[in-house]
C-alpha cells in the first residue's frame, strides 16, 4: 500500500473512531435527557437551556475551539519534526487557557445577572468552574489530535457523557426531593415563587452533572498523558532542530491562530443565545404573550427537538476535527491535489451518514421524540416532531458547513469562516424575528431560521473553497446514491414502524425494528447502486464487519 493511501486510510479511520465515540456519547445523552426532563419538566428544561446556552458562549470564547486550533499549529510543527517546539507550544497553550478560562469563569460567577434571567442565575454560577476545566481538557485533546490519534479524545468523551448522565439526573432529583419531598412538575396552579424555586433547583442539579462529566474526562486525559509521557519526551530529546521558538513568539502565534477559530465558532453557535433572548424576553414583551407558555414552548424546541436534531452533526464534528491536522500536513508539504482528495473523502463519508440520519429522523420524528422523552402529552410529541421534521432540513448543509469551516482554517483561510458565519447569523436572526413578529409560526419560525442559516453558511464556504483550492463537491458521488438509498430506507422504516405499532401498540418498542430495518435497507441499496466503495465502508464504525457481511451476501466483489 502506498504512503498516500495509508495516510488517507488513517485519516478516515481516526475520524471514524471519533464519530463512533461522538455517536455513543450522543446516545448516552439522549437516554438520560428523557429521565432528566421528566424531573425538570418543560419549564425546568428551558431554564437549564438558557443558562447552558450562555455557558456555551463563554466556552466558545475561552476554550471550545482550542482542540482544533492546537491541533493545527502542533501538526505544522510535527510535519517539520520540530518536536521540542510542538511541546513548548502545548505548554504555552495551557497557560493561555488557564488565564482566559479563569477570566471567563469569574465573569460568569460574579456577574450572571447581566446574561440570564433570574431563575437561571444560580444555574450559571454552577456552570462557571466548568469553563476553566474545559479549557485544560481542550488543550490535551488538541495535542493528541495533532498526532493523528483520536482514541484519547474518543474515550474521554464517552466517560464524560456517562458521568454527566448519571450525576445530572441524580443531582436534579436529589435537590428537588430534598426541598419539596417529591418530584411534581409545576403547572399553572403553582405560585410563581414555588415554581421558580423548583425550576432553579432542578436545573442546578443538571448543571452539576455537566461539571462532573468534564472533570471525569480530564482525569481520563491525564491518564493518557502519563502513559504516553515516555514516548513524548524521547522524541523531544532526539529533536535536532537548533531553533527554539520563544514564548513571546508562541503567544503571538496563539493569538493569530486561536482568535479566528474562536470567533468563527462563537458566531457559528451564537444563534442559540440570541434566539433565546428574542423568544423568551423580547417577543413576549412586544406581543404581550404569556411568559409561562413561551417558557414551555422554548423547552419543547430547545430541550426536545434541538437535542435530537444535533445527533447527526456528531459525524461532521468528528470529521472536522480529524481533517485539520491531515490537511495542514498536505498544505505544509505543498501537496494540494492530495489535500483535495482528502477533502473529497471527508465530504463523502460525512454525507454517507448525515443524509440517511436526516431522512430517518424525518420519517420517524414522533416515535423518536417519544422514545427519548417518555411520559409527555400527545400535544408535546406532535409539536416536537414537527419542529424536528423542519430542523432536519438543515442537517446536511450544517454538516457540510461544519466540515468546510475546518477545511478553510486548515488551508490558512482563518478569517473566512468568521465573516461567513456573521453574514449567515444576521440573515437567520432577521428572518426569525420577522416570522415571530408578523406571523403565528411561533417556534416553527425559529426552526426555519436554522435551515436558512445552514444553507447560507454552506454556500458561502463552498464558494471560497473553490476559489482557494479549486475544489468542487462531486454532487453525484456525494449526494445521489445516499439520497436514493435513504429515500428507500425511509419508506421501509416508516412501514415497519406502522406495522409493529398495529401489532403491539407500543411506540417505543415498534421503533426498534424500524431502526434496524432502516440501517439494513440503506446499506443494501447503497451497495446495490455501487454508491460506496469497500474502502469507504471500512471507515464506518464496525466497517470490517459490514464489509465481511456484504461480501458474503455478494453485495461487494
Amino acid at each position: 500500500m502506498s504512503n498516500h493511501k495509508q495516510t488517507k486510510d488513517n485519516f478516515i479511520a481516526q475520524a471514524g473512531i471519533l464519530a463512533a465515540a461522538g455517536f455513543i456519547s450522543r446516545i448516552i445523552g439522549l437516554l438520560y435527557r428523557g429521565p432528566l426532563n421528566s424531573v425538570l419538566g418543560e419549564a425546568g428544561t428551558s431554564c437549564y437551556t438558557e443558562a447552558h446556552n450562555f455557558y456555551n458562549i463563554a466556552l466558545l470564547l475561552s476554550s471550545y475551539s482550542i482542540p482544533a486550533a492546537i491541533s493545527k499549529v502542533i501538526a505544522q510543527k510535527l510535519a517539520m519534526k520540530e518536536y521540542r517546539n510542538a511541546h513548548r507550544f502545548y505548554y504555552c497553550a495551557m497557560g493561555y487557557v488557564l488565564v482566559v478560562g479563569s477570566i471567563a469563569s469569574s465573569i460568569m460567577f460574579f456577574l450572571p445577572n447581566l446574561f440570564v434571567t433570574e431563575n437561571a442565575v444560580p444555574v450559571l454560577r454552577v456552570f462557571a468552574p466548568t469553563i476553566l476545566a474545559s479549557g485544560v481538557l481542550g488543550v490535551m485533546r488538541g495535542y493528541f489530535q495533532a498526532h493523528k490519534s483520536t482514541i484519547q479524545t474518543s474515550v474521554s468523551q464517552i466517560f464524560e457523557q456517562i458521568a454527566n448522565a448519571c450525576i445530572s439526573v441524580g443531582m436534579a432529583y436529589f435537590l428537588i426531593v430534598n426541598v419539596f419531598g417529591e418530584v411534581q412538575i409545576p403547572d399553572e396552579t403553582w405560585s410563581e415563587a414555588l415554581s421558580s424555586r423548583y425550576i432553579t433547583l432542578g436545573a442546578m442539579g443538571s448543571a452539576i452533572g455537566t461539571g462532573a462529566g468534564v472533570l471525569m474526562a480530564l482525569l481520563v486525559m491525564l491518564f493518557f498523558c502519563l502513559i504516553n509521557r515516555g514516548i513524548i519526551f524521547r522524541r523531544i530529546r532526539r529533536d535536532q532542530h537548533e531553533k527554539v521558538d520563544s514564548y513571546p513568539e508562541m503567544i503571538l502565534m496563539i493569538t493569530h491562530v486561536i482568535s479566528p477559530f474562536i470567533l468563527s465558532t462563537a458566531i457559528y453557535n451564537l444563534n442559540d443565545s440570541i434566539l433565546t433572548y428574542v423568544y423568551k424576553k423580547w417577543i413576549p414583551a412586544i406581543r404581550e404573550l404569556d411568559s409561562f407558555v413561551q417558557e414551555v414552548n422554548w423547552g419543547i424546541f430547545s430541550g426536545l427537538a434541538m437535542t435530537v436534531y444535533r445527533i447527526p452533526i456528531t459525524v461532521a464534528t468528528a470529521m472536522a476535527a480529524a481533517v485539520i491536522p491531515t490537511i495542514t500536513l498536505s498544505v505544509v508539504k505543498g501537496e494540494y491535489e492530495e489535500a483535495k482528495e482528502k477533502i473529497a473523502s471527508a465530504t463523502k463519508t460525512t454525507m454517507l451518514i448525515s443524509i440517511p440520519a436526516a431522512v430517518g429522523l424525518f420519517a420517524l420524528a414522533e416515535p423518536v421524540i417519544g422514545f427519548v422523552f417518555p411520559r409527555r402529552t400527545d400535544e408535546v410529541y406532535k409539536k416536537a416532531a414537527v419542529l424536528l421534521m423542519i430542523l432536519v432540513g438543515s442537517t446536511i448543509f450544517y454538516a457540510l458547513s461544519t466540515l468546510s469551516n475546518s477545511v478553510l482554517q486548515a488551508l490558512g483561510r482563518m478569517k473566512v469562516p468568521v465573516v461567513n458565519a456573521a453574514i449567515a447569523l444576521v440573515i437567520q436572526v432577521g428572518i426569525s424575528v420577522a416570522m415571530l413578529l408578523w406571523t403565528n409560526f411561533d417556534c416553527f419560525g425559529l426552526a426555519i431560521g436554522y435551515v436558512i442559516y445552514s444553507i447560507v453558511m454552506f454556500g458561502l464556504n463552498q464558494r471560497v473553497l473553490y476559489k482557494t483550492i479549486g475544489y468542487r463537491i462531486d454532487l453525484k458521488g456525494c449526494f445521489f446514491g445516499p439520497f436514493v438509498s435513504a429515500a428507500v430506507m425511509g419508506v421501509f422504516a416508516k412501514a415497519v414502524y406502522e406495522l409493529f405499532y398495529l401489532l403491539i401498540e407500543d411506540k417505543r418498542v415498534a421503533l426498534i425494528p424500524a431502526i434496524v430495518m432502516a440501517v439494513f435497507v440503506y446499506f443494501v441499496v447503497l451497495m446495490m447502486m455501487h454508491a460506496v466503495t469497500e474502502e469507504e465502508l471500512r471507515s464506518f464504525p464496525k466497517g470490517q464487519l459490514i464489509v465481511k457481511l456484504a461480501k458474503k451476501a455478494k453485495l461487494l466483489r
